[in-house]
């Protein structure tokens, strides 16, 4: 089961904290510092008391075992702030459909995490904190349901895509292309969950590569990380033919057509590739904005993918690329970005490895831009995407 963030808001959370959303935090702080424990304690209660539920979950679930206890926790502390909660959990519901998640489920999810909580709680434990922890649960399961409930009625649960093409740009290094069996939509900018047959039930997020093509199909740029099990078999198994399947796009970093705002863009490894894939969405929107693009990597054999680039500043002239590998200059990417500028007027993508878009965003607000006009993948996603 997929867990995410939500958004960072500015102020639409209220003020004054809610009496329950009081009592949510206090638990939270008690049982952080324990946090293996209760995700330990948490999944023995579920498949002990409902080992139906077990065949929802990987076999092995080492790399994403307290993804689904992370994402109720996250949800729950932010039970004020309605707008982005209510987003994040129907994205959270609509993703949860590929595993096979159905509303009779959620109960016992609900059952054990209060049973968890209350077991490493137990000085902030009482009568109305679990009351406020049920009432925050219902408000969390129903929006979940309901989403799962409406975009079952507009798309699968997943998409079958068979292998196409299948190009080894460096040693460790992909550029896999698919055909869906069925149409596929999703903006530039836009991620999406891979599920190969040799990992059955583990699910690894990967950017489009490209804007969306005319002949429907889709590109992913996947680097082989060390104990990276999906990563490593797209990379050096997977070949035209095998079949894999596609979870349903998400993600928000995609271009407002509706500004002129010229565009920043940051991209590390291959966080280049929905990089790319904004550059063509706008060019295929007839776009005239200035866009800056940085591409960052540790070394030049990195740069996998700087030809496509080059070619594309080549057809755009609003388009500029620079190179920054940090091995020559001895510098990362967004520290970088400070050389030019201003940049205080534009709108900033970054995508990346995780420690990249932390650095690439404290940077950006440093130099004057708002951090509600700063985009990029949640990091929370990237730590876990192998």
């Amino acid at each position: 089961m997929r867990p995410s963030v939500p958004p960072h808001t500015s102020q639409t959370a209220q003020t004054q904290p809610s009496p329950d959303a009081v009592r949510i935090r206090r638990t939270m702080a008690e049982v952080t510092p324990v946090a293996e424990k209760v995700t330990s304690y948490f999944y023995a209660l579920l498949f002990v008391r409902h080992p139906h539920l077990r065949p929802l979950f990987p076999a092995a679930m080492d790399a994403q075992r307290d993804r689904l206890l992370r994402a109720l926790l996250t949800a729950a502390e932010h039970i004020d702030d309605t707008p982005a909660l209510v987003a994040y959990l129907q994205n959270l519901g609509r993703g949860h459909r590929k595993y096979g998640t159905r509303a009779e489920h959620y109960p016992a999810v609900g059952e054990c995490l209060i049973g968890a909580l209350s077991r490493y709680a137990s000085a902030s434990w009482d009568t109305e904190t679990e009351a406020a922890w049920v009432r925050a649960y219902t408000t969390i399961s129903q929006v979940m349901i309901d989403a799962a409930a409406a975009d079952e009625r507009r798309a699968p649960a997943w998409w079958h895509a068979e292998v196409v093409a299948h190009e080894l740009r460096t040693p460790d290094v992909a550029v896999v292309t698919v055909r869906p069996d069925q149409p596929y939509p999703f903006l530039a900018g836009q991620y999406t969950s891979l599920e190969t047959p040799w990992w059955p039930r583990i699910w690894r997020h990967y950017s489009f590569a490209s804007a969306p093509r005319s002949d429907g199909l889709l590109s992913f740029h996947v680097k082989a990380v060390p104990a990276g099990w999906v990563s490593n078999v797209l990379v050096h198994r997977a070949r035209p033919g095998d079949t894999i399947r596609l979870g349903p796009p998400t993600g928000s970093m995609t271009v407002d057509h509706t500004t002129d705002s010229g565009l920043l863009c940051l991209g590390g490894g291959t966080g280049i590739a929905p990089i790319k894939a904004l550059v063509e969405d706008l060019a295929e929107h007839g776009a005239r904005r200035s866009v800056e693009v940085f591409y960052g990597a540790r070394t030049d054999h990195d740069l996998y993918d700087i030809d496509t680039m080059l070619r594309l500043q080549q057809s755009h002239p609003w388009l500029s690329v620079r190179a920054v590998v940090d091995r020559q200059a001895r510098r990362r990417l967004p520290d970088a970005v400070r050389a030019y500028g201003p940049w205080h007027e534009y709108d900033a993508y970054l995508s990346g490895p995780p420690g990249m878009i932390r650095n690439g965003v404290d940077t950006l607000t440093s130099i004057g831009i708002p951090s509600e006009r700063i985009r990029h993948d949640s990091v929370e996603e990237l730590v876990v995407a192998q």
